[in-house]
Parts: structure tokens; C-alpha cells; sequence
């Protein structure tokens, strides 16, 4: 087990959402030398910053978690820069990290790597067994690359790397940008912007969200596709339990064990921000993978992670987080 205390650890995308709950839990660990990369002082895209990194930064470990991502729509929009962009940052930041003689670098891959149809629940050894899902092909495939390069330096090189699996994230700080933001943050900026919206009178809810005449969202889709989802703290303690425990080269995934169908999501964040509107659902929209739900035995028996946020109380604390900061 490595004491990551006295390390000298490098987050790529430490200021970002995931990011800011690997440092806070890399503190509560007693890591003082913690370097965060800002993208407008190191385009990790250009390889001389990645190489101007690792001469500022000395780190022992890179934890790179630093992407290109988005929903559906971005996906859709960006399927070039997505597939450069994320490529690009994974290859130069491993390699470059082998130059330097890191002790360790840990990889974090996507949900969006498995086959369109892998049998739920997703194993690790599914991971070849087929094309990723049309709309997010490109990002999926750019961040498989590092499983590959993780493989590749370990067998010929001695590189001591792992390459981790979260479900899709969700939390306190989450992206509600509803141009690239994934389908929690979505919702729950729709539901509440539309009791907002007709809400200037009236009485107020226990949300402190006023409730008069609540108009319809409109959500992507059938509703009928599932989602398995992963709180972001959870999804940061079991990067840490790997990093601290885990050395191997096959691939580990992380998520909840739990699958829910975007449409009973809907459901549950519109009682949860006491939205009665109705929800259309926009079926000349793509739906995306139709399933998706981990197999986490591997997790658990590797480094006995597990998580513990259920997702109702997740969403809870979530939907909290938006009205304190972003109303």
C-alpha cells in the first residue's frame, strides 16, 4: 500500500468537478505538496506543456482526470475535438510521466469505452467485445487509447499504471451548463427553472422555489434507456483506495451497482424539486446506450472499494447545491 501522506501528487482537472473532492479527500489524508494544472497555464493538448508540467510540478503520482466531455448533444456537436483533445492529453501525460520516472500514474477512463450492447451488468473483460455507442464513440475510444498505452508501458517498461471505470457522476458542483452538462445536472436545472418561470407569485415550496402555474420540460428521448450513476465523493474515494492499493494492468470499474431508467429519474428529481409540470419526452432525440450498469465486484475484492451514497439522498444534496449557488 502506498502512504500517499509524503507524496508529491499531480491532479490533472483538480480544479474541475471530480477533481475538487480528490484533493479535499487527498487533504483529509495528510497530502500537503498537491499540484492542480489550470488549462490557461498548461494546455495538456500541446506537448510542450505537458513536458513544462512535469519540470514545474516533480510529482510522484499523476492522477489525470483532466477531459473533453459532455451529454449527448455536446458528443454530437464535437465528435473531432472530443476524440483529439482527449487522446492527445491521456497519450502525452503517460508518456511523458515514463520520461520523468513517476512511481505511479492512474488513468481514468469512461463508462462511454464499453460496447454499445455489452450484457448488463458491464464486466471488464467485456470491454473488447464490440463497437462503443454511436454518440459518444469518439470520446469513449480516445480514453480506451490509455488502457491500451497503460498495458503496453507495463509489459515493456515496467510502468507502474492502472486504468479506472467510473459510472456516470453526479454531485455538489456539478457541470448545469445544459449545453454540455450530462442528464442529472439537466434535469434538475430544468425542473427548477421551470417552476421559476411562472413562480413569481404565489406560495413557496419547501424548496424556497415559488410554485404557481409550472410549465412542461422537455427531456431527450424515450425515457427508456437506463443509467447506473456514481455520487462524485464515492467516485474520489475509490481513486484514492486505487491509487493507495491497486497496481495491476486490467482494467477496474467503479460505480454503485444500482440502474434506474432515465425516465423514473425524471420522476424522482421532479418530486424531489416539487416539480408537478409536465415532462415531454423528445423521441426525434437519440436515447444514447440502452443500458448501462456495472459490474463492481472487482472493486471491492481489489481494493475494497464501495460506495455508500444512495442516489436519492445523493440527488437531495445535490439539488441543495444548485439553489445555494447557482440561483
Amino acid at each position: 500500500m502506498i502512504s500517499l501522506s509524503n507524496k508529491r501528487i499531480t491532479v490533472t482537472g483538480g480544479a474541475g468537478f471530480l477533481g475538487a473532492f480528490i484533493v479535499r479527500k487527498l487533504k483529509e489524508r495528510g497530502c500537503k505538496n498537491i499540484f492542480i494544472p489550470r488549462s490557461a497555464d498548461y494546455d495538456l493538448v500541446d506537448n510542450g506543456d505537458c513536458k513544462r508540467l512535469y519540470s514545474d510540478a516533480k510529482p510522484d503520482i499523476v492522477i489525470h482526470l483532466a477531459a473533453k466531455v459532455g451529454g449527448i448533444g455536446a458528443n454530437q456537436s464535437n465528435p473531432g475535438k472530443f476524440f483529439y483533445d482527449n487522446l492527445m492529453m491521456g497519450v502525452q501525460m503517460m508518456e511523458e510521466g515514463r520520461r520523468f520516472g513517476i512511481e505511479k500514474f492512474v488513468a481514468i477512463g469512461t463508462i462511454c469505452a464499453y460496447p454499445k450492447f455489452t450484457p448488463v451488468p458491464f464486466k471488464e473483460e467485456d470491454l473488447w467485445n464490440g463497437y462503443p455507442e454511436e454518440t459518444n464513440a469518439p470520446y469513449g475510444l480516445a480514453k480506451k487509447m490509455l488502457l491500451v498505452q497503460s498495458q503496453a508501458y507495463r509489459q515493456q517498461y515496467g510502468f507502474n499504471s492502472i486504468y479506472l471505470l467510473p459510472v456516470n457522476l453526479y454531485g455538489p458542483g456539478d457541470n448545469f451548463d445544459l449545453e454540455t452538462s450530462h442528464v442529472i445536472p439537466a434535469l434538475i436545472r430544468k425542473c427548477i427553472e421551470a417552476k421559476r418561470k411562472n413562480g413569481t407569485s404565489g406560495r413557496k415550496s419547501k424548496t424556497n422555489i415559488p410554485s404557481f402555474q409550472t410549465p412542461a420540460i422537455t427531456v431527450w428521448g424515450t425515457g427508456t434507456p437506463s443509467r447506473e450513476f456514481l455520487y462524485a465523493e464515492d467516485a474520489a474515494e475509490g481513486i484514492l483506495l486505487a491509487t493507495e492499493r491497486y497496481n495491476k494492468s486490467e482494467p477496474v470499474n467503479l460505480g454503485s451497482g444500482i440502474e434506474i431508467s432515465i425516465k423514473d429519474l425524471a420522476r424522482l428529481i421532479a418530486r424531489l424539486t416539487e416539480f408537478e409540470g409536465q415532462i415531454i419526452w423528445d423521441t426525434s432525440k437519440p436515447d444514447g446506450q440502452p443500458r448501462r450498469m456495472l459490474n463492481i465486484s472487482k472493486a471491492e475484492k481489489e481494493f475494497g472499494f464501495k460506495a455508500t451514497m444512495n442516489i436519492e439522498e445523493g440527488l437531495r444534496k445535490t439539488i441543495k447545491w444548485y439553489l445555494d449557488n447557482k440561483l
